[in-house]
């Protein structure tokens, strides 16, 4: 018995550092894989004046993927696919005045409007040397990238839209008190639209329609919220969703840009989203008939939802349309 047990004692002991070694990588793989991990940069330039904060990653000479966010976030909303597209792509994601990182002046003495916000994000990419990008358009970022498209067709080189509306189809109930506002912009109506910047709102946003909440972060929502609550920022959000329809007769214009300069496309559309519904994404293909379509069983912000379905998406189609 004791023999017995003096070789099984010994078989255990010899096996041990082979079970290491099957269970962890060799060292120089170890280093290997962190050399590889993309290192982002927390940056801010001064454009007219106001401070805009961006996050960049890649190598500085590589093709440049423009990150364009929504409301009410910023460029946190990329954090997690950032690193993924800067292995091979020179990635940039600002956020725009009164949202994230940059400064959030009055607005009683700046201009909160789509047409303003795309000027300071034309600035910036002038400013960091990106005078050819592919965009990720989604919310507030597709109508500030397409009338960024507008006044630069030609550096455009690909889109990839999330969520981010340019057909009136998209303009679904949600809309209707913003309608309202647009129509005649009283102080009761635009009052109306004030829960659209509370808590219940913003945690909505992040978790309605989404598969599996658990994989949700709340961090979202308190960082989001608590940069809402700052002191005036209440009013710089009401005037652009008062600003919002100023983009509704410029869709005409969106739609010629998709067929003159056909843009290769792909979608990639939390299809439960609510605000911008799966309705808006399907006219894409009028005007864009070989663009790449995926709904997703997601909401509004699906990148946090699907992101391990969407960014191999997103590689590939990079890869596939900008680095042939």
């Amino acid at each position: 018995m004791k023999k017995h047990l003096a070789s099984a004692i010994a078989l255990l002991v010899a096996a041990a550092p082979f079970a290491a070694e099957a269970r962890c990588l060799p060292q120089t793989a170890i280093t290997a894989s962190v050399r590889a991990i993309p290192v982002i940069h927390y940056k801010s330039t001064s454009i007219d004046g106001v401070n805009v904060f961006y996050r960049e990653a890649g190598p500085r000479d590589a093709p440049v993927i423009l990150l364009l966010h929504g409301f009410p976030t910023s460029s946190h909303m990329f954090r997690n696919l950032i690193p993924l597209l800067a292995d091979r792509y020179r990635v940039i994601a600002p956020d725009y005045p009164g949202y994230g990182q940059s400064d959030t002046p009055d607005h009683t003495r700046f201009q909160y409007t789509f047409a303003h916000l795309t000027d300071i994000v034309e600035k910036l990419t002038d400013k960091v040397g990106a005078h050819r990008y592919s965009m990720y358009v989604m919310d507030y970022g597709a109508p500030i990238g397409y009338r960024l498209a507008l006044k630069h067709p030609e550096r455009v080189e690909s889109l990839i839209v999330q969520n981010g509306n340019a057909y009136t189809e998209g303009l679904a109930a949600f809309w209707d008190p913003i309608k309202a506002y647009w129509a005649e912009k009283t102080p009761q109506r635009r009052e109306a639209l004030a829960g659209l910047v509370t808590l219940e709102t913003t945690k909505f946003q992040y978790t309605d329609g989404m598969g599996d909440i658990a994989r949700i972060s709340p961090d979202n929502w308190d960082v989001d919220q608590a940069l809402l609550d700052r002191p005036g920022n209440k009013d710089i959000q009401l005037d652009l969703l008062g600003d919002y329809g100023s983009n509704v007769p410029l869709y005409p214009e969106f739609q010629a840009f998709f067929r003159e300069r056909k843009p290769p496309t792909l979608i990639v559309w939390g299809k439960n989203d609510k605000i911008f519904p799966e309705s808006g994404a399907h006219p894409y293909l009028r005007d864009l008939p070989d663009a790449e379509m995926h709904i997703l069983d997601s909401g509004h912000f699906a990148l946090e939802d699907k992101l391990d379905v969407m960014a191999p998406l997103i590689h590939d189609f990079l890869d596939r349309k900008v680095c042939k």
